[in-house]
């Protein structure tokens, strides 16, 4: 992957309030609203996009249009995306691309996703699944008879576990971090601070493995970014203060189902390689890092993906955790939103959601939730089947 050709900037994000399903406006309203105050916050109006890309994973084809065309019915170009739960940071993916490689000056990114309670499960049942070869990869690992993501990131942590020497109780560490992050998120869908024995005394999912605060809940939202060159910027009169300053996407290679190995069935390899890409495209590294918005669709994952990212060594997120290098005070901020745990996981909305705190983070006005010192903001989003996002955002001194 090269280097954009153009500075890609963030001019302005929106997002809703996460919620539970059932409790909030339809996709197409929880669209539109991200949209307008993404825009808001830009300082520009709709006219001006040449462009969007509308993430989402449930819904009817063109559901893209449907939000969009409540803000304005322009005649441009609206892009569906669907990449599982890095659909919304596709979205952005694609937006950066066309702003670096000179489609477009300005591109909206905009995600939403209206959820059903309960497990996420197949909606298809006439044709192949797209997860067949991997289910049977994880079906000689795991003989557990669990939803489909629980199973997965339930084995990886357990894998982790077994090769680590990784504990319940680390896990419940980071679920019971996420909620005092989120405790400062009005955005948040659950703001209430636990314990970790608040955390390992809730239900068991999977005895000794996994219990149900350890994993995201079902959510409803959305959340919007508009992407500008620095020419527009200028024609335009705004002064956007932060710069996309690498990005890179990857799918999976043969060892995710070759490696008997639970941690590569859910992506590690992806989120190494995403990370390593953008490290050396920025000419930055792991250490200069002191913020970031990882995918925590369970606590096991985040825990494996310190490494991925290369806060710690490989094996080391235990001692990373006992340190509280993960949180305010320590090495770097993980998930000061509170993050899927905590914060929700509309599935198509969770990239751009990440965007937008670390953007707030980078301009210095995220409030409570505020890390000193931030000049470099790391993002990382991953959908299984597969697909890892991994942006780094500058700050514009």
């Amino acid at each position: 992957m090269s280097s954009p050709d153009r500075d890609v900037l963030i001019a302005g994000v929106g997002m809703v309030p996460f919620v539970k399903p059932g409790q909030g406006a339809s996709y197409d309203r929880m669209g539109s609203d991200a949209i307008r105050l993404a825009l808001q916050d830009a300082g520009i109006d709709y006219g001006r996009v040449e462009q969007a890309y509308a993430g989402y994973v449930f819904g009817e084809s063109c559901s893209g249009q449907r939000a969009v065309y409540k803000t304005g019915m322009s005649g441009v170009p609206i892009f569906n995306v669907n990449n599982n739960c890095s659909t919304g940071s596709t979205a952005l993916f694609l937006a950066r691309q066309a702003i670096a490689g000179g489609a477009a000056e300005c591109v909206l990114a905009v995600g939403f996703e209206q959820m059903n309670p309960g497990a996420i499960g197949s909606v298809y049942q006439d044709r192949v699944s797209p997860f067949a070869d991997f289910d049977r990869a994880c079906d000689e690992l795991v003989d557990m008879e669990l939803p489909l993501a629980l199973r997965y990131f339930g084995g990886a942590g357990l894998a982790h576990m077994m090769k680590y020497g990784t504990t319940l109780e680390d896990f419940a560490r980071v679920r019971a971090k996420a909620s005092r992050h989120a405790a400062r998120n009005p955005l948040a869908l659950f703001r209430t601070e636990l314990t970790p024995e608040d955390v390992l005394d809730s239900p068991a999912l999977w005895p000794g493995v996994m219990t149900r605060l350890m994993a995201c809940p079902p959510t409803c939202g959305a959340a919007a970014a508009i992407v500008v060159s620095a020419d527009f910027a200028r024609r335009a009169g705004i002064t956007p203060r932060v710069r996309i300053a690498a990005q890179a996407m990857t799918t999976d290679r043969p060892v995710a189902l070759e490696s008997r190995d639970m941690m590569e069935l859910v992506g590690r390899d992806m989120a190494a390689r995403a990370a390593a890409t953008v490290y050396d495209m920025a000419g930055v590294g792991p250490g200069d890092i002191r913020v970031a918005e990882l995918h925590d669709c369970f606590a096991h994952n985040e825990v494996i993906t310190y490494e991925s990212l290369g806060f710690c060594p490989e094996g080391g997120a235990q001692k990373f955790i006992a340190d509280g290098d993960n949180t305010y005070g320590g090495q770097v901020v993980t998930n000061p939103s509170g993050g899927l745990l905590s914060k929700g996981h509309p599935l198509g909305a969770t990239g751009l959601a990440q965007c937008y705190e670390l953007t707030h983070q980078l301009r210095g006005s995220a409030g409570e939730r505020q890390v000193e010192g931030v000049r470099h903001a790391l993002q990382h989003n991953l959908g299984l089947g597969g697909a890892c996002v991994v942006t780094l955002y500058e700050k514009i001194a």
